[in-house]
């Protein structure tokens, strides 16, 4: 992984992306719900919940889950009340990581995390180690069937901040604050990705292989499975024949 959405590109070659489709909406659920009680449960006035009802959609979440989980937010339902905590950490061969959680119980959270990345071969690390070598961006990810010369065309002109080729397809960095306009420029011209959303895009990464990338994926989907993670980043990158091994 590239530690943004790579990841999403490694899990849907590896099989993983549809997995345990049961815990991915509870995570939804959890998104919706914190971004409704931020942002205010309209869509429409609202990006970030926008974007996470985009995703849960493409998941084929039922539409009676995203309108609880909004009026649980909103304070129209009563519901659980989640906190936003972002936890840091190394991996595999000093690979930094942030792992993005909601959790009503962050001592349980912290908990089981660190047991988790010590039994993976990292540690998890203290605030503020390893935030700095991650920027806030957004990233729209394309399959190779969307060409550079499009993303050039239409999204360059919308504004976005570069085009990264990966190999089997290409991310669109922006701005956060382009991010939307970017998003509504390629998909008005056709161009739909595959992922969308606004992450934190390592400035730097650090090239794995072999037995170390093998144990990395491992732990990046034991915390992915994780009922309070939302998202993890990491600085780490894979080549394309090393995940074909993988697969």
């Amino acid at each position: 992984m590239s530690g943004h959405s790579k990841w999403a590109t490694i899990k849907h070659k590896k099989g993983a992306a549809d997995a345990k489709r049961g815990k991915l909406f509870s995570k939804f659920i959890k998104e919706i719900a914190v971004a409704a009680k931020i942002g205010g449960g309209d869509p429409d006035k609202n990006p970030r919940l926008r974007t996470i009802i985009e995703k849960a959609r493409q998941y084929n979440m039922p539409n009676d889950n995203v309108t609880r989980a909004i009026k649980r937010g909103s304070g129209e339902l009563e519901g659980v009340t989640y906190e936003e905590i972002t936890y840091e950490g190394y991996g595999i061969g000093g690979v930094a990581m942030l792992i993005q959680c909601l959790t009503d119980n962050n001592k349980r959270t912290v908990a089981e995390l660190r047991h988790m990345i010590s039994k993976g071969g990292g540690n998890l690390g203290e605030a503020g180690c390893v935030a700095w070598m991650f920027n806030k961006k957004g990233v729209l990810t394309f399959d190779e069937t969307v060409t550079e010369d499009q993303l050039m065309e239409v999204a360059l002109e919308a504004g976005a901040e570069d085009i990264v080729n990966l190999g089997n397809g290409h991310d669109v960095i922006t701005d956060p604050s382009s991010f939307d306009a970017v998003k509504k420029a390629c998909e008005d011209a056709g161009l739909k990705p595959i992922e969308a959303g606004v992450e934190m895009v390592p400035q730097n990464e650090i090239k794995l292989a072999g037995d170390d990338a093998r144990k990395m994926l491992n732990l990046m989907e034991n915390l992915e499975d994780h009922e309070d993670v939302q998202n993890v980043y990491a600085n780490f990158d894979i080549d394309s024949s090393e995940i074909e091994k993988l697969s």
